[in-house]
């Protein structure tokens, strides 16, 4: 059983799956999807697109130069049935499996190298465009993490470092619940101050709370009586 590769993405075609095309000429297309059979029929380009394998091959992200490619190579000799030859080929075709998928491990181990350290560089350079963003500490405030390091022992960057993140937390405003103030102004002239939550986007009065309650209680208490 052969199983031909899709013309336009290279990805395996396998039998009675996927699309055919034949042409006037005789010459035939094997398509794994419909995906790769529309694009071909809009003519695009299987290089210029990132998930078809003739751009992964391109940029350099597959082998292209390795023997255990070569066995995949279809050869149009006719040869005589041998039962043995059969047994040999069949496990020759399992170990060269193995071989070509430790290979490309080993092939994108090599390719990945140094991607952490070049993403790190590209974090410092951005960091150090942008410094004038970056929040700072007053030079009071530098000066009490000092004199904190020299007592404690501790470096100082590493408290600056904790003060900046403690900054940042505060800044955090929440979406729901908290609790708003206000002032309200009795008739006799006098100013009294209310503290109210916020929950689910609205205002809710402390004092309506407690009248609720006392409603809610009259009610059981004359519930009982009876």
């Amino acid at each position: 059983m052969r199983v031909d590769p899709c013309f336009f993405c290279g990805r395996p075609a396998w039998p009675s799956k996927g699309i055919t095309f034949m042409r006037n000429d005789g010459k035939s297309f094997r398509f794994c999807r419909s995906k790769c059979h529309k694009n071909f029929k809009m003519k695009r380009n299987p290089r210029k697109l990132k998930w078809t394998k003739a751009y992964r091959k391109n940029a350099g992200k597959e082998m292209v130069v390795d023997s255990t490619l070569q066995f995949a190579a279809r050869r149009n000799v006719p040869v005589r049935y041998d039962r043995e030859l059969f047994a040999k080929t069949v496990k020759a075709m399992e170990r060269i499996s193995e071989i070509r998928q430790r290979r490309e491990r080993i092939f994108y181990k090599r390719r990945m190298a140094g991607k952490r350290a070049r993403e790190v560089a590209a974090a410092r350079k951005l960091v150090a465009e942008n410094e004038h963003l970056l929040p700072r500490l007053r030079g009071s405030e530098k000066r009490r993490l000092a004199e904190l390091a020299q007592e404690t022992g501790q470096d100082v960057e590493e408290l600056e470092r904790e003060e900046l993140a403690k900054k940042a937390a505060s800044k955090k405003t929440k979406a729901f619940g908290g609790e708003a103030k206000r002032l309200r102004v009795r008739t006799d002239g006098g100013v009294e101050e209310i503290s109210e939550r916020v929950a689910g986007g609205g205002l809710v009065d402390e004092d309506d709370d407690d009248e609720n309650d006392f409603e809610d209680v009259d009610d059981d208490d004359e519930m009982d009586t009876d």
